[in-house]
Protein backbone atom coordinates (compact mmCIF):
# COMPACT_ATOMS: atom_id res chain seq x y z
CA UNK A 1 0.00 0.00 0.00
CA UNK A 2 2.93 2.08 0.84
CA UNK A 3 4.56 1.26 -2.07
CA UNK A 4 2.08 2.44 -4.40
CA UNK A 5 1.03 5.66 -2.59
CA UNK A 6 4.81 6.30 -3.23
CA UNK A 7 4.17 5.17 -6.46
CA UNK A 8 0.80 7.73 -7.15
CA UNK A 9 2.79 10.91 -5.65
CA UNK A 10 5.91 9.71 -8.12
CA UNK A 11 3.86 9.84 -11.15
CA UNK A 12 1.92 13.21 -10.04
CA UNK A 13 4.78 15.02 -9.02
CA UNK A 14 6.89 13.79 -12.32
CA UNK A 15 5.71 16.76 -14.96
CA UNK A 16 6.66 19.65 -12.06
CA UNK A 17 10.08 17.97 -11.93
CA UNK A 18 10.04 17.44 -16.01
CA UNK A 19 9.33 21.31 -16.38
CA UNK A 20 11.86 22.23 -13.72
CA UNK A 21 14.87 20.62 -15.76
CA UNK A 22 13.19 21.93 -19.05
CA UNK A 23 12.97 25.66 -17.57
CA UNK A 24 16.69 24.69 -16.26
CA UNK A 25 18.12 24.00 -19.40
CA UNK A 26 16.44 25.99 -21.82
CA UNK A 27 17.90 28.74 -19.14
CA UNK A 28 21.68 27.27 -20.06
CA UNK A 29 20.71 27.56 -23.20
CA UNK A 30 19.69 31.18 -23.58
CA UNK A 31 22.82 32.02 -21.41
CA UNK A 32 25.38 29.77 -24.06
CA UNK A 33 23.01 31.82 -27.06
CA UNK A 34 23.95 35.30 -25.28
CA UNK A 35 27.43 34.63 -24.84
CA UNK A 36 27.70 33.21 -28.40
CA UNK A 37 25.80 36.31 -29.90
CA UNK A 38 28.08 38.69 -27.83
CA UNK A 39 31.18 37.16 -29.27
CA UNK A 40 29.64 37.00 -32.37
CA UNK A 41 29.25 40.66 -32.28
CA UNK A 42 32.95 41.85 -30.89
CA UNK A 43 34.19 39.96 -34.25
CA UNK A 44 31.82 41.52 -36.50
CA UNK A 45 31.53 45.33 -34.63
CA UNK A 46 35.49 45.28 -34.67
CA UNK A 47 35.73 44.08 -38.31
CA UNK A 48 33.31 46.61 -39.22
CA UNK A 49 35.07 49.97 -37.18
CA UNK A 50 38.19 49.02 -38.71
CA UNK A 51 36.82 49.25 -42.17
CA UNK A 52 36.01 52.55 -41.97
CA UNK A 53 37.94 54.39 -44.82
CA UNK A 54 39.00 57.85 -42.64
CA UNK A 55 39.91 55.91 -39.55
CA UNK A 56 43.70 56.77 -38.90
CA UNK A 57 46.41 56.16 -36.33
CA UNK A 58 45.02 60.08 -35.22
CA UNK A 59 41.77 58.08 -33.97
CA UNK A 60 40.50 55.58 -31.33
CA UNK A 61 37.60 53.80 -31.76
CA UNK A 62 36.39 51.60 -28.57
CA UNK A 63 33.33 49.60 -27.80
CA UNK A 64 31.19 47.84 -25.26
CA UNK A 65 29.14 44.68 -26.49
CA UNK A 66 26.06 43.94 -24.26
CA UNK A 67 23.85 41.71 -25.35
CA UNK A 68 22.27 42.79 -28.65
CA UNK A 69 23.30 46.70 -27.65
CA UNK A 70 26.66 48.20 -28.88
CA UNK A 71 28.13 51.27 -27.28
CA UNK A 72 30.59 53.17 -29.29
CA UNK A 73 33.14 55.37 -27.57
CA UNK A 74 36.59 57.00 -28.34
CA UNK A 75 37.67 60.16 -29.83
CA UNK A 76 38.22 61.10 -33.66
CA UNK A 77 39.34 63.57 -35.43
CA UNK A 78 36.62 63.50 -37.98
CA UNK A 79 32.81 63.83 -37.67
CA UNK A 80 32.24 61.61 -40.35
CA UNK A 81 34.34 58.63 -38.66
CA UNK A 82 31.40 59.02 -35.65
CA UNK A 83 28.86 58.54 -37.58
CA UNK A 84 30.31 55.69 -40.21
CA UNK A 85 31.28 53.82 -36.96
CA UNK A 86 27.43 54.43 -36.08
CA UNK A 87 25.81 53.31 -39.40
CA UNK A 88 28.19 50.72 -40.21
CA UNK A 89 27.62 48.87 -36.84
CA UNK A 90 23.36 49.41 -36.86
CA UNK A 91 24.11 47.34 -40.34
CA UNK A 92 25.01 44.35 -38.04
CA UNK A 93 22.24 41.58 -38.24
CA UNK A 94 21.79 41.07 -34.40
CA UNK A 95 22.74 44.75 -33.35
CA UNK A 96 19.23 46.47 -31.84
CA UNK A 97 20.77 49.52 -30.22
CA UNK A 98 23.73 51.70 -31.14
CA UNK A 99 24.83 54.42 -28.08
CA UNK A 100 27.38 56.51 -29.90
CA UNK A 101 29.52 57.64 -27.34
CA UNK A 102 32.41 58.91 -29.89
CA UNK A 103 34.21 62.77 -29.12
CA UNK A 104 34.87 64.75 -32.40
CA UNK A 105 37.94 66.36 -31.10
CA UNK A 106 38.12 70.22 -31.37
CA UNK A 107 39.45 71.42 -34.24
CA UNK A 108 43.14 73.05 -34.13
CA UNK A 109 45.85 73.65 -36.28
CA UNK A 110 48.32 73.44 -33.06
CA UNK A 111 46.97 70.03 -32.40
CA UNK A 112 47.59 68.64 -36.22
CA UNK A 113 50.96 70.07 -36.00
CA UNK A 114 51.52 68.34 -32.60
CA UNK A 115 50.22 64.92 -34.00
CA UNK A 116 52.10 65.43 -36.98
CA UNK A 117 54.94 65.65 -34.97
CA UNK A 118 54.09 62.81 -32.50
CA UNK A 119 53.60 60.59 -35.31
CA UNK A 120 57.07 61.08 -36.44
CA UNK A 121 58.98 60.87 -33.34
CA UNK A 122 56.97 57.99 -32.51
CA UNK A 123 57.12 55.71 -35.49
CA UNK A 124 60.94 56.72 -36.48
CA UNK A 125 62.43 55.11 -33.39
CA UNK A 126 63.31 51.38 -34.24
CA UNK A 127 62.21 49.50 -31.96
CA UNK A 128 58.63 51.33 -33.28
CA UNK A 129 59.01 51.08 -36.39
CA UNK A 130 57.11 47.88 -37.12
CA UNK A 131 53.71 48.54 -35.17
CA UNK A 132 53.49 51.70 -37.97
CA UNK A 133 53.65 48.69 -41.09
CA UNK A 134 50.63 48.38 -42.93
CA UNK A 135 47.24 49.87 -42.38
CA UNK A 136 46.22 49.61 -38.47
CA UNK A 137 48.84 50.91 -36.56
CA UNK A 138 48.96 49.83 -32.78
CA UNK A 139 49.74 52.91 -31.41
CA UNK A 140 47.25 55.36 -31.78
CA UNK A 141 48.39 59.30 -31.23
CA UNK A 142 45.28 61.42 -29.81
CA UNK A 143 46.30 65.09 -29.19
CA UNK A 144 43.32 67.40 -27.41
CA UNK A 145 44.46 70.99 -26.56
CA UNK A 146 47.96 69.82 -26.53
CA UNK A 147 47.75 66.99 -24.30
CA UNK A 148 47.98 63.69 -26.04
CA UNK A 149 47.44 60.44 -25.31
CA UNK A 150 48.63 57.45 -26.26
CA UNK A 151 46.11 54.36 -27.42
CA UNK A 152 46.46 51.04 -28.66
CA UNK A 153 48.77 48.22 -27.92
CA UNK A 154 52.57 47.01 -27.91
CA UNK A 155 54.31 44.04 -27.56
CA UNK A 156 56.14 44.55 -24.23
CA UNK A 157 57.05 46.87 -21.46
CA UNK A 158 60.16 48.39 -23.23
CA UNK A 159 58.43 49.25 -26.52
CA UNK A 160 55.31 51.21 -24.44
CA UNK A 161 58.58 53.29 -22.41
CA UNK A 162 60.32 53.95 -25.63
CA UNK A 163 57.22 55.39 -27.20
CA UNK A 164 56.30 57.60 -24.15
CA UNK A 165 59.25 58.69 -23.67
CA UNK A 166 59.57 59.73 -27.71
CA UNK A 167 56.12 61.42 -27.27
CA UNK A 168 57.57 63.70 -24.37
CA UNK A 169 60.61 65.28 -27.06
CA UNK A 170 57.70 66.64 -29.21
CA UNK A 171 57.78 70.56 -28.25
CA UNK A 172 54.49 72.76 -27.57
CA UNK A 173 52.66 69.24 -25.88
CA UNK A 174 51.03 70.39 -21.93
CA UNK A 175 51.00 66.45 -21.32
CA UNK A 176 51.51 63.13 -22.22
CA UNK A 177 49.88 60.21 -21.07
CA UNK A 178 49.86 56.56 -21.50
CA UNK A 179 47.13 54.02 -22.28
CA UNK A 180 48.96 51.08 -24.28
CA UNK A 181 48.33 47.71 -23.14
CA UNK A 182 51.16 44.67 -23.27
CA UNK A 183 50.34 41.93 -25.61
CA UNK A 184 46.58 42.12 -25.63
CA UNK A 185 45.26 42.23 -29.20
CA UNK A 186 41.68 43.47 -30.03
Amino acid sequence: MKKIGLLILALLLSPLFYSVNVAAGQDMRSQKETRNTEAYLNREVRHELIQIPWYSVFDILQYRVNGNEVTLMGQVVQPIIKSEAENAVKHIEVVEKVINQIEVLPTSPMDDQIRRAEYRAIYSQPTLFRYGVGNLQSIHIIVKNGHVDLEGNVDNEKDRDVAVVAAKTVPNVFSVESHLTIGESK
